[in-house]
């Protein structure tokens, strides 16, 4: 959760801080902080719910949302650091830290004035709060994060694919025979037949290998084939686009694929 909310639970308490110092805030500047708390609350939050998701499963854009809020936490914490040390230790403030940090704002929030005070700063905040805000709204954040796409379950037996067929003690045997009842035969029309043939058995007999051996040994013999593993609990549109996938072979690029809907 760290690496996504980066500094920004910090930062709502630390302009709190500053607004039950004694450092005396002018009105506009007070309601100001007070709206950039309120600001920083509600991204948090919504910073919690995307931690929440794992994330391999988030979408891209909040993947770069929370990216681009996390790095901005860290400019927006300098800033406001810098000004705490000054209110509560009586050092001067670091110019050469605020330089940093501000320098840093400068693509979102342009160059604070010569005089870099406490208004320059909150103000540089509230507009990389609200470049931050736009680009929740922007990419649909919230919509996303409550909606995310549902994770394949992968079943344990597809690694069966993979498996050697000479690892299999037996197999030459019934792999043989289903070639046999799958190969098409000169001057015998029963060969042309659409066939569909089940293999049935307990698991981890070696079912998948065995219909993946023979898939490789009669694949030459049609136009067109595609073999495609399916778990317990399949999402029948990627189904359906990996067999297109395999059957067109490569015809369409994998976004236009990707783009496909199913009835």
């Amino acid at each position: 959760m760290a690496v996504v909310l980066g500094a920004m639970g910090k930062l709502a308490p630390k302009l709190l801080q500053l607004l039950q110092s004694e450092y005396e805030l002018q009105k506009n500047v007070k309601r100001k902080v007070e709206f950039v708390t309120r600001e920083l609350e509600s991204i948090e939050a919504a910073l919690h719910t995307v931690a929440a998701v794992p994330w391999d499963q988030l979408d891209e854009q909040v993947k770069v949302w929370a990216r681009q809020v996390r790095d901005a936490s860290y400019d927006m914490e300098d800033v406001i650091d810098t000004f705490l040390l000054r209110v509560e230790g009586g050092e001067p403030v670091n110019h050469s830290r605020l330089k940093r940090a501000t320098k840093k704002m400068v693509g979102l929030v342009g160059k604070f004035k010569a005089r870099r005070d406490i208004t320059g700063a909150i103000d540089g905040i509230e507009k990389q709060l609200q470049e931050v805000a736009d680009r929740r709204a922007w990419y649909k954040i919230d919509d996303i994060v409550a909606n995310p796409a549902p994770a394949t379950t992968v079943d344990p037996r597809l690694s069966a694919v993979y498996t050697k067929a000479c690892r299999l003690v037996g197999i030459d045997e019934p792999r043989d025979k289903l070639i046999e009842m799958l190969s098409i035969r000169e001057g015998d029309r029963s060969s042309n037949e659409m066939k569909i043939i089940s293999i049935v058995g307990f698991g981890g007999l070696g079912k998948t290998t065995l219909a993946k051996e023979v898939y490789d040994k009669v694949y030459d013999q049609f136009d067109c084939g595609a073999f495609v593993p399916v778990g317990r609990n399949p999402d029948p549109k990627k189904v359906l686009r990996d067999i297109l996938s395999d059957l067109i072979n490569g015809y369409f690029t994998d976004y236009q694929l990707s783009h496909l809907s199913c009835a």
